[in-house]
């Protein structure tokens, strides 16, 4: 094997060895633990204001004791912490920063491999956007999802059941001592949410990528067999190091397709979009918007909310990921993993033990579940609509648009009594992609009009630049592109007019004729920047669209290469 990376900090005997062993002993390190062993950083994303993540200090010592036993030497290391229900303007807008902090400690410091802890939406893909641009070995370690929620008996989702609750509020069906009542039982453990959110699709697609040890998606994050699991990744990313498995050996084309795949059959996130893109893009993997249609026609195999009745909790014990896959055989292609076997080795001795929960492949929950990708007048760039959530019969849709320019208009007129609006009407929202809010919030499930939801609506075509929750539902239309902001034509939809969706098909179009189209283009201007200076500043400035990942331009690709330059 070739001299380790570590080396280069810790193994002279000169100067520069002196100084960077020296000053690691002061916390206790002895002699033995240079000795050329892997070393091997851990690097976390706990934080008390990301409570998702609030188990992963445990789940560190145990990478620990792991290292540790197979001869390497664990240095744990934190980074920014992303937690998606507490950061504002919205977690997705410092994604990439996360990715920049990762990227910058893994290449800076001494090490030879990497184990990411994270669970929270935004950390896993930031995470690994990251560690793809170094290209070390790399293995996750998901901070697990939460237990179930508890209310009047019943089993509530972190996320879909806020949604549900809020409705009936504004609908005056559910009091404002009862909605308090479920928001205490919401949220019982740490851990993401228990739906399948962006948290848990993100800790999913990492084992169907063959990047986590199975078993990594579902397993409660109070649950010891995480723990444990924990434990074991220690082992396993010494071993990597041993036989120089970095990321980019792990990670190829059919790595990306599986995960398509595999969003399809678990009702995933229509987050898992722009991350896939979005990690792609740093490895240098042809990865489009349209590849995505490769689960388009993929059953639903997993009755999790939002787009069925059961919870993480319920599908770590009916068998986990490792049933979806054996499931997926058929339609999986042959990947590498982490363990240095193909994925089908994942599903080895998989068995299911509630088909309420994961259904099989002949006889599925849905018979097609994938995201659909639209294309047409309105989005020439692409559009997504997620049909496993949505009513069908809204699927294919023309109706008359009204238009909120940004989420302050939305806000202010969402419950006006006298909204020109009925259950037929298109909600059109600007001003929520990368550059517009800024950081594409997840606002694209505009709230049903009040006085609608009052008469039982709960369902409309909703359109946006924006993003969607994972653990929210509806006939949502999301990224579309151009955003608004970026001049596209979402920027001309004006109140009245008319908006065709047929997403079986792909479509989505702005019936208005192009001279009129020409006019109003004349007289666009895009919204006054609301960032000035800082990170925000620079991510407006260089953010992608979301058809690419919404990654910054500079950041694209990786870079290798050694660090030749010292500190001191």
């Amino acid at each position: 094997m070739k001299k380790l990376r570590s080396q280069d900090w810790y193994g002279k005997r000169d100067k520069d060895g002196f100084v960077h062993r020296s000053w690691m002993k002061s916390q206790g390190f002895p002699d033995h633990v240079f000795d050329g062993r892997p070393i091997i950083g851990i690097c976390n994303t706990w934080s008390e204001l990301t409570p998702c993540n609030g188990g992963l200090r445990i789940l560190a010592q145990a990478v620990k004791r792991g290292v540790w036993e197979a001869g390497g030497f664990p240095v744990e290391f934190p980074v920014i912490s992303l937690g998606e229900t507490q950061i504002k303007p919205t977690a997705m807008l410092y994604r990439n920063l996360l990715s920049m902090d990762v990227e910058e400690c893994i290449r800076g410091y001494g090490m030879d491999g990497v184990v990411l802890l994270g669970g929270c939406d935004k950390t896993t893909p930031g995470q690994l956007m990251g560690a793809a641009s170094v290209d070390l070995p790399t293995v996750v370690v998901s901070a697990g999802p939460m237990l179930n929620g508890k209310y009047r008996g019943q089993n509530i989702g972190s996320g879909t059941h806020v949604w549900k609750f809020s409705e009936d509020v504004r609908a005056g069906q559910m009091s404002m001592e009862d909605f308090l009542s479920a928001e205490a039982g919401n949220s019982r453990s740490a851990g993401v949410c228990m739906t399948m959110g962006t948290a848990s699709t993100m800790a999913s697609l990492v084992e169907a990528l063959g990047l986590s040890l199975p078993t990594n998606a579902a397993l409660p994050a109070v649950d010891a067999r995480r723990t444990t699991l924990a434990h074991l990744t220690g082992k396993q990313i010494v071993w990597m190091v041993h036989n120089e498995l970095c990321l980019s050996k792990v990670l190829t084309r059919n790595s990306f397709e599986n995960a398509i795949v595999t969003n399809a059959a678990i009702g995933g996130s229509t987050n898992a979009v722009i991350h896939l893109l979005a990690i792609a893009g740093r490895l240098g993997i042809q990865l489009s918007l349209e590849d995505f249609e490769l689960g388009s026609e993929i059953p639903l195999l997993v009755n999790c909310m939002p787009s069925g009745k059961y919870l993480m909790e319920d599908f770590c014990y009916a068998g986990g990921m490792p049933v979806v896959l054996n499931e997926l055989r058929a339609h999986l292609k042959a990947a590498n993993t982490i363990l240095g076997q193909d994925l089908m080795n994942y599903t080895k001795g998989a068995e299911c033990f509630n088909r309420e929960v994961i259904y099989a492949l002949n006889e599925p929950l849905k018979e097609s579940a994938g995201i659909k990708v639209l294309k047409g007048s309105l989005a020439p760039d692409g559009a997504i609509i997620k049909p496993s959530a949505a009513t069908p019969k809204l699927l294919t849709h023309e109706g008359s648009a009204y238009v909120f320019e940004n989420i302050e208009c939305l806000k202010n007129r969402i419950d006006d009594p006298n909204l020109p609006v009925d259950e037929n009407t298109v909600l059109v929202l600007k001003g929520c992609g990368p550059k517009g809010y800024p950081g594409m919030p997840e606002v694209g499930n505009m709230p049903i009009p009040k006085t609608l939801a009052q008469k039982g609506v709960r369902d409309m075509v909703r359109i946006s630049d924006a993003r969607m929750s994972g653990t929210a539902f509806g006939t949502v239309v999301l990224h579309v592109t151009p955003e608004s902001q970026a001049g596209g034509p979402l920027s001309l939809v004006q109140t009245g007019d008319i908006i065709r969706l047929d997403a079986q098909n792909g479509v989505l179009d702005l019936m208005v004729n192009e001279e009129t189209l020409t006019q109003r283009r004349a007289n666009w201007k895009p919204e006054e920047p609301r960032y000035s200076r800082g990170y925000a500043k620079m991510y407006v400035d260089h953010v992608m669209q979301a058809n690419l990942g919404a990654d910054m331009d500079f950041l694209l690709g990786s870079d290798t290469r050694p660090v030749t330059r010292e500190s001191h």
